[in-house]
């Protein structure tokens, strides 16, 4: 992210974004969980005359209760508890036959349904005994994990419901010398709208008037509310301080910085890592095993002697207990947090595989400007090398060329030309020159300005004086192919940038950084923060080969960029980190995009990637831990060791709640 830098940063802009809405899954979700409340209460209302008039809870609780005619009352209120209370495990049970993925909804349906139909028919005739109150409990236990499982996903995914939220729906938008409101959806690219105290943000922009203090937390998660004045970027959303101000509007809808973030956090919410196949692989099997588990048990206990109704309750027990519903739930839940609180700290996830993976980090490449360093130059000198321009005509000409790059150099030049009252010109001809630097026409003669890379490349000399300071950053000014001078900015080395260095070297990790600049700059900066090594006036295709030498040295890299001048990079890297970005979140060669260039994101992106990580295997231990315990437990083999189907259906139900409540711990990683 040096000076050669100047590609623009609309360029990979036009990725297509499906139409977003925000509030679609929620609302579903919310009434799926409305669903199961309603059926959870209802089912308790039928549980309890079920349990007064089942002889086995009479026996119990040593009391008598009874009339004619009350079995059939008994199915009665147990068909209602079944159709109705288990109707989302029966269509559950339909939708993973149709799908051939066998899992938890199976294996419950199968149970309640051999459960309830050996109970109908000692009703009618058949000698045994009924399974009403264990069908009952079990179907309100199964409605009580699911609604607590969903509350916990929903719960999960909160800090994207509240992005989705920060939108306002109306705007102000100043109509020649009047101000009228409209909704947000009718903005359009270039319109005008007024931002008032304390209101949101409906869109980016630029401002053209006025400045204040905008809270951006939520967006960026950068406590400190941000001073933006005339020509700063700004983004929908993010909350006013106690000034007004107007505003260009840039991108509205779809295009948005807000919904690009919704979008990235769903997709990687929705993407299957390893971890998560694996989870689904070992659900599929467990429902295999758990099947096969209950005909076995089933099989034996007849072949031993053992009356239908026990060898009955033996296998709905087995088939019960070991319902893969804590392993179905292990990594999803993860997911939602860990995507969900990332974004809300300004650490966007494109690729799961990768996130998880930066626990295998051994080496990180460093991009310097704006990353390592503040990104805020400023001209610290600067010479002309040709009696027949003067050093101030030299300036106003390159920062001419300069107001068309949003690079923090480039700022930085413009702004030092305006303090200096430098009139700027009109600039034809603009180009990029692929990462080396810029070009255009000034009074009708080509400039360029380079990076000492492009010196070198042309063979052209560097002048002795611009390099007389380690600390400054030098770009090189060419008129009609010649060099007529240089200019010499200076960057501060960001305060959290040592902070983040000593906790990444805590991990064992190796440090390096690359960069555009010269040999000078970079070893000082390089040794004032402790790195194990530096790379100096390289070009983004040179990174490559670093990243490349690194990892046939055995390391696993991540490498940090801006996303477009270092995409082959990004690529190349075990995984590749976007920082910088801005309102630019569509990085696309980037695994993980951190929204600030703040090093601390960095470390914090390795830190909560392996707890994660961590909490993932913690999940998935506990989860099939359980049902290696639960099932030989829930077959009555083991002498003394008999539990109901009832009980059975509490510890399926309380690993869910472990795993759920295990996950939401995830939530004390993040700083």
């Amino acid at each position: 992210m040096e000076h050669h830098h100047h590609t623009s940063n609309q360029e990979h802009h036009a990725h297509d974004h499906s139409k977003h809405s925000g509030s679609g899954h929620h609302g579903h979700h919310a009434h799926m969980i409305e669903d199961f409340k309603k059926r959870f209460w209802v089912s308790i209302v039928l549980t309890v005359p079920i349990l007064a008039l089942s002889k086995m809870i009479q026996e119990w609780l040593g009391f008598e209760f009874g009339f004619a005619g009350d079995q059939y009352v008994l199915f009665g209120l147990s068909s209602l508890i079944f159709f109705y209370g288990g109707w989302p495990f029966l269509k559950g049970l339909i939708d993973e036959v149709k799908e051939k993925t066998p899992g938890m909804m199976l294996l419950i349906a199968v149970a309640i349904t051999v459960a309830y139909g050996y109970s109908s028919a000692v009703v009618f005739g058949l000698e045994g005994k009924d399974f009403f109150w264990e069908l009952a409990t079990l179907i309100v236990i199964m409605l009580l994990g699911h609604w607590i499982e969903m509350k916990s996903v929903m719960g999960a995914s909160r800090a994207l419901e509240l992005l989705v939220q920060m939108m306002p729906a109306e705007a102000h938008l100043v109509h020649d010398d009047h101000v009228m409101d409209v909704k947000v959806s009718e903005l359009k690219k270039n319109d005008i709208i007024l931002i008032k105290a304390n209101e949101k943000l409906p869109a980016d922009g630029i401002i053209v008037e006025g400045e204040s203090y905008l809270d951006e937390s939520m967006l960026t998660g950068e406590s400190k509310p941000a001073k933006k004045a005339k020509g700063d970027q700004v983004i929908g959303g993010s909350v006013n301080g106690n000034q007004s101000f107007k505003v260009k509007v840039e991108k509205t809808g779809e295009e948005s910085y807000l919904n690009k973030v919704i979008k990235l956090v769903q997709d990687a919410q929705k993407a299957k890592s390893k971890t998560q196949n694996l989870a689904n692989t070992a659900a599929k099997w467990l429902a295999y095993v758990a099947i096969s588990a209950g005909a076995i048990t089933l099989i034996v206990w007849l072949a031993m002697g053992k009356p239908m109704d026990y060898a009955l309750e033996r296998m709905v027990t087995v088939m019960v207990i070991s319902c893969p519903h804590a392993l179905g739930l292990a990594i999803p839940l993860v997911v939602a947090i860990s995507t969900a609180v990332s974004a809300g700290k300004g650490l966007l996830i494109r690729n799961r595989t990768a996130f998880e993976n930066a626990r295998k980090i051994t080496a990180f490449v460093f991009d310097k400007t704006g990353t390592l360093t503040e990104g805020k130059f400023g001209v610290s000198r600067f010479e002309s090398k040709t009696k027949s321009l003067s050093k101030e005509e030299m300036m106003a000409a390159v920062a001419s060329l300069e107001q068309s790059s949003e690079h923090p150099i480039a700022q930085g030049i413009v702004k030092a030309a305006k303090e200096a009252k430098l009139k700027l010109k009109n600039v034809k001809s603009f180009e990029s020159l692929t990462s080396k630097g810029i070009q255009g026409r000034v009074d009708g003669k080509n400039w360029k300005v380079v990076s000492p890379g492009y010196l070198r490349e042309k063979n052209i000399d560097i002048p002795k004086e611009a390099g007389s300071d380690a600390a400054e950053t030098i770009v090189f000014v060419i008129r009609e192919d010649k060099l007529v001078g240089f200019i010499a900015l200076s960057d501060k080395i960001r305060e959290e940038s040592a902070e983040a260095i000593k906790t990444l070297r805590a991990k064992g990790m190796k440090l390096f950084m690359a960069t555009g600049d010269n040999e000078k700059t970079a070893k000082a900066v390089s040794e004032k923060l402790g790195l194990d090594g530096y790379y100096s006036e390289v070009l983004p295709d040179q990174k490559v080969d670093i990243i490349e030498k690194l990892q046939k040295e055995g390391h696993f890299v991540a490498m940090t960029g801006d996303g477009v001048n270092d995409a082959p990079a990004l690529a190349q890297a075990n995984v590749g980190i976007a920082v910088g970005s801005g309102t630019d979140v569509a990085a696309e060669t980037a695994d993980i995009i951190l929204v600030n260039s703040n090093p601390k994101d960095i470390a914090n992106l390795v830190i909560f990637g392996r707890a994660t990580y961590k909490k993932m295997i913690q999940n998935l231990v506990w989860a099939t831990g359980y049902n290696a315990v639960a099932l030989p437990l829930a077959t009555g083999f083991i002498p003394g060791m008999v539990i109901s189907p009832a009980i059975g259906a509490v510890f399926m139900s309380l690993s869910t709640v472990i795993v759920a409540i295990n996950a939401q711990l995830l939530k004390r990683s993040m700083k």
